[in-house]
């Protein structure tokens, strides 16, 4: 197991420990890709949400909320095409009798062929030091040259054959690659087939196919069903977005990798809605907003990179995602796509209702193009918390597990303590609490040394810690710790507030951002 492995493992036993992140249903063994926000996630999540909502609709005038219904009409997921293609290519082994998806199990080859060429490159940089020349020992090492080459055939194979809908080449590949089953060791592979992600239930008390209805795998639709209420209610002129936060729900038969791909979701979504023709422009524009978004937070600028869809969807003429360095590798944050008129387009022939807009400066009517942002709200706390996670070793031996998370994220903004629990301490640290607590989510805690205090505080990711003691109670002066660095200061009790609201304001971090339009 490599060191980010362990990391990673720790991340997820400390999610649970300190009430972050709790297995679904575990008293009765849990349910397989379906957790849980504690108390702490909970408040972390919602603080997520927040620092988008406000970004994208507070900040922008020409951007409304929406909050649409899980269940709709089926004929909508017909319109949207999820009826006839949402599909994942899958495949057995039937030793072991799992299932996986095709594409997955031939991304993670792909992937190892990359370590290898990274691990060459290492070995290189160590070999020649200063005098390293990493672009020339790429085009001339013949290990690289040789991996590099077997990379980019089967990813041509793979690119080709997903694109075509050809399953039967798929599992050719897989066979020419002498891919195994992690669990059997085998290659006793099945055919691929076709497996559709939506979960169905029944609406109302008759079973059958008149009442089929599906719990959504998206939020998008319920915004482009919506869009001609909104734009007439809100008199909205294009362009202007629609954004929403909501649960999706997908039947993943590949779930995995902790909260990063579940069964039960949430997105936060916008659908930006532009004349035909200026798709494009809009859509540069948007890569940018939103990769600024994700680094004013400042988890590091080098933990981002863009990837272009090679294998477009049924719907876009350009998409592009924000990998995010996980502790598994680089992987999809947030996707930002080009949807053209597919959507409403077809929502106004399932449902023959126009869905056009009328534009006065134009003297036309038409259907607006979409540029869409897509990030889902779990990846994206699972991104903040594994780049805060740290492991840190102190003077005399001892290791401190500490979230150093965004200020304005973080769960508990401010810990009270009073030194110890008599002496008129707890009754003075009350009253600063009682002050604060209108402000800031604070935390009251006298249990303990003030040393084991402060560790918790640091676990959970309080970004200070205020500790009031007997000389409190005569000059009216407390001390404040800072995470991050455990330094300590004295400072006046009635500069709190001032002092926590500039370090904590998430109103510092959205300025960075640069709005739109």
């Amino acid at each position: 197991m490599t060191n980010k492995e362990d990391i990673f493992k720790n991340l997820v036993a400390h999610a649970k420990e300190y009430g972050f992140i709790f297995p679904s249903s575990e008293i009765y063994d849990g349910l397989s890709a379906v957790y849980d926000y504690g108390q702490m996630g909970v408040e972390m999540k919602n603080n997520i949400k927040k620092y988008w909502w406000e970004s994208m609709v507070h900040l922008n005038d020409n951007i409304v909320g929406l909050d649409s219904a899980i269940f709709m009409h089926p004929r909508i997921w017909e319109a949207s095409g999820h009826v006839g293609a949402f599909n994942d290519p899958l495949i057995d082994n039937r030793d072991s009798k799992k299932r996986y998806r095709a594409d997955v199990l031939l991304e993670d080859y792909l992937a190892k062929i990359e370590e290898k060429i990274e691990k060459e490159v290492e070995k290189g940089r160590k070999r020649f030091g200063d005098a390293f020349d990493e672009a020339q020992f790429r085009a001339t090492n013949p290990n690289v040259l040789r991996n590099k080459a077997k990379y980019d055939e089967v990813h041509a194979r793979m690119t080709e054959a997903l694109s075509a809908n050809d399953l039967a080449a798929l599992r050719q590949l897989i066979l020419d690659c002498e891919i195994v089953c992690p669990i059997s060791g085998t290659r006793n592979w099945t055919e691929v087939r076709q497996f559709n992600l939506m979960f169905s239930t029944q609406l109302g008390n008759v079973d059958g196919e008149a009442g089929t209805i599906y719990l959504r795998p998206e939020t998008a639709q319920g915004i482009f069903v919506n869009f001609l209420n909104v734009q007439k209610t809100g008199r909205m002129k294009i362009p202007f977005g629609i954004a929403q936060i909501g649960k999706a729900f997908r039947n993943e038969i590949v779930a995995r990798q902790f909260i990063f791909r579940m069964r039960e979701f949430e997105q936060m979504e916008m659908q930006f809605f532009v004349r035909p023709g200026d798709e494009m422009r809009w859509f540069t524009a948007w890569k940018q907003t939103r990769l600024s978004w994700h680094k004013a937070l400042g988890l590091g600028d080098d933990k981002y990179r863009f990837h272009d869809h090679e294998k477009l969807a049924h719907y876009a003429n350009a998409a592009t995602d924000i990998e995010f360095e996980f502790p598994f590798g680089f992987k999809e944050l947030e996707g930002i796509h080009s949807r053209t008129d597919f959507d409403l387009s077809n929502h106004q022939k399932f449902s023959g209702r126009k869905l056009q807009y009328f534009d006065p400066e134009a003297g036309e009517s038409y259907v607006p193009y979409v540029i869409e942002t897509s990030i889902g709200l779990d990846r994206m706390f699972l991104a903040i918390l594994s780049a805060a996670y740290c492991e840190e070793q102190l003077e005399g031996g001892d290791v401190r597990a500490v979230l150093r998370l965004p200020a304005c994220i973080a769960p508990v903004k401010l810990a009270i303590l009073p030194l110890v629990k008599k002496d008129g301490l707890p009754e003075l640290s009350r009253k600063i609490l009682d002050d604060l607590r209108f402000d800031f989510n604070c935390q009251y805690d006298e249990k303990d040394s003030i040393g084991k205090r402060y560790r918790r505080q640091d676990a959970i990711g309080t970004p200070f810690c205020i500790t009031i003691d007997h000389d409190s109670l005569q000059d009216g002066k407390v001390t404040i710790r800072y995470r991050d660095t455990m330094e300590q200061e004295r400072i006046p009790i009635e500069s709190l507030r001032s002092i926590v609201s500039e370090k904590v304001s998430m109103n510092k971090v959205l300025r960075q951002i640069h709005k739109i339009g």
